[in-house]
């Protein structure tokens, strides 16, 4: 059995694409990432996606910007994240640990 996720916050339709369009460009950026194992071709092809990725969450942040949504609430976006499993997909990004610390 799943265990019931807290809901997510209300957030406006445009902070809703801010959010997953970010995820979207952070699941490409770990599967890029060099320190963390893959093969080079799959490393290319998310590469490749990353372009499109990234213009979308740019246009996101326009969206925003345009209909007067100035400023990122931080503390109710990461809250978002969180329920949208964005800490263990954000890690992906990072450099691992090394076995000896």
């Amino acid at each position: 059995m799943v265990p019931d996720l807290p809901p997510l916050p209300a957030l406006t339709r445009a902070e809703g694409e801010l959010i997953d369009r970010y995820l979207d460009v952070v699941d490409l950026l770990g599967r890029i990432n060099p320190a963390r194992y893959g093969d080079t071709y799959g490393g290319l092809r998310a590469a490749q996606a990353l372009v499109s990725r990234a213009a979308e969450l740019r246009d996101a942040l326009v969206l925003m910007h345009r209909r007067g949504e100035h400023e990122v609430h931080g503390d109710t976006l990461a809250r978002a994240l969180r329920v949208l499993d964005g800490e263990r997909r954000t890690a992906r990004v990072t450099v691992p640990r090394s076995p000896d610390s």
